[in-house]
C-alpha cells in the first residue's frame, strides 16, 4: 500500500500538466524495447485484433486478469497500456505504477492508433528503420 500512496502523491498538477503519465504512439513506435500491452476484453480482441509486428511485442492482457497474470509482462521495458477509450488503460497504467513499474505509460484509443498505422507513416517508419 506504501507504494500506491507514494505514487498517487506524486500525481500533482505538474505531473498531469506535463503529460507524464501518456505517450503518443508516435513517440512510442519510435521507442525501442517496448510492449504494447492491449488490456482490452477477449471479445474486443477477438473483433480487432491488433498486430504490430513492425513496431512492437504485442501482450494481450485483460484488465481484470492482470493481477493473476502480472508475471507476464516484463519489467525494464517501455510498457504503452492501450485500450479503446483509455478507462481501463489508466486503471492498470496506476495498478502497474503502484507494483514499482517505472516505464509505464498510457496510450490513447482507436482513433489515435490508426492514425499512426496510415499508409505514409507506415512507409516513413520503414524508411527510418533501414536507415
Amino acid at each position: 500500500m506504501k507504494k500506491f500512496e507514494s505514487f498517487i502523491r506524486k500525481m500533482d498538477f505538474d505531473y498531469f500538466g506535463t503529460g507524464q503519465h501518456k505517450i503518443s504512439f508516435e513517440n512510442f513506435f519510435a521507442s525501442e524495447n517496448t510492449i504494447f500491452l492491449d488490456v482490452r476484453a477477449n471479445e474486443e480482441v477477438e473483433n480487432i485484433d491488433i498486430k504490430l509486428a513492425n513496431y512492437s511485442t504485442v501482450l494481450s492482457i485483460p484488465t481484470n486478469e492482470i493481477p493473476d497474470r502480472v508475471g507476464e509482462i516484463p519489467e525494464g521495458k517501455l510498457i504503452g497500456v492501450f485500450c479503446s477509450s483509455a478507462v481501463r488503460s489508466v486503471i492498470v497504467f496506476s495498478y502497474l505504477k503502484s507494483l514499482g513499474f517505472s516505464q509505464v505509460k498510457i496510450l490513447q484509443g482507436y482513433d489515435e492508433l490508426m492514425s499512426e498505422l496510415k499508409p505514409g507513416k507506415l512507409y516513413k517508419h520503414f524508411l527510418n528503420k533501414n536507415i
